[in-house]
């Protein structure tokens, strides 16, 4: 878990185009809200807050530091992310309190490794934990060390940390141990494929063209 201070500027501009302006002066748009309190529009340093969710992920708690001296706690509750600039376009805030506890989800690790001649295939890569929300872990680990073509790796599986209860339900499938495909075998897979483009683009140059 990762607790970060961070400048918390309040936000008179709203609408697309205050947004815009608000990225253009280098901060993320945001909303804080939770506790009963109502929402609060905010701006945060980008620089700052795009290396904290680097390090921290979902997981990092924000103490939200305000021009009049007020110090929020909040958890980032939804994150909107350009796809081609790789920059936050948007940040929803849920506050919460010292000792309180949250239901969050958590990115899992596969540690170890499989028998020989085996492929792992991971069904889910996230679970639910509730935990206090000062004492986040950052991730989980599942291992799948020396298992065999057939085994499966459940949330039940996974041994989590003093404190943290697994709030996914504990036969959700983490990852399956399957037989590695042979080389012979991918390659009829390939020979296969190219068969099917093969014969998809001759139907295509036979069908009548559209008057």
């Amino acid at each position: 878990m990762s607790e970060v201070k961070i400048s918390a500027e309040p936000r008179t501009e709203f609408g697309k185009g205050g947004a815009r302006r608000t990225r253009r002066a280098g901060k993320v748009p945001a909303v804080v809200y939770g506790h009963g309190e109502a929402p609060k529009h905010i701006a945060l340093p980008a620089r700052e807050f795009a290396a904290a969710i680097r390090h921290g992920g979902m997981t990092t708690v924000f103490e939200l530091h305000a021009e009049d001296g007020t110090k929020t706690l909040a958890l980032p509750k939804a994150i909107q992310r350009d796809p081609i600039r790789d920059t936050f376009e948007h940040v929803d805030l849920v506050i919460v309190k010292r000792g309180e506890k949250v239901t969050v989800d958590v990115p899992v690790q596969l540690v170890g490794t499989a028998a020989a001649g085996t492929l792992v295939v991971t069904e889910h890569d996230r679970v639910s934990i509730v935990a206090e929300a000062l004492h986040l872990p950052d991730s989980l680990e599942a291992s799948i060390d020396g298992l065999d073509a057939g085994a499966h790796v459940t949330a039940g599986d996974i041994k989590l940390p003093r404190g943290v209860e697994l709030a996914t339900d504990a036969e959700t499938t983490i990852a399956v141990v399957s037989v590695a495909p042979t080389a012979e075998q991918l390659e009829g897979e390939t020979a296969e494929a190219a068969v099917e483009a093969e014969e998809g683009e001759a139907a295509e140059a036979e069908a009548p063209a559209e008057s």
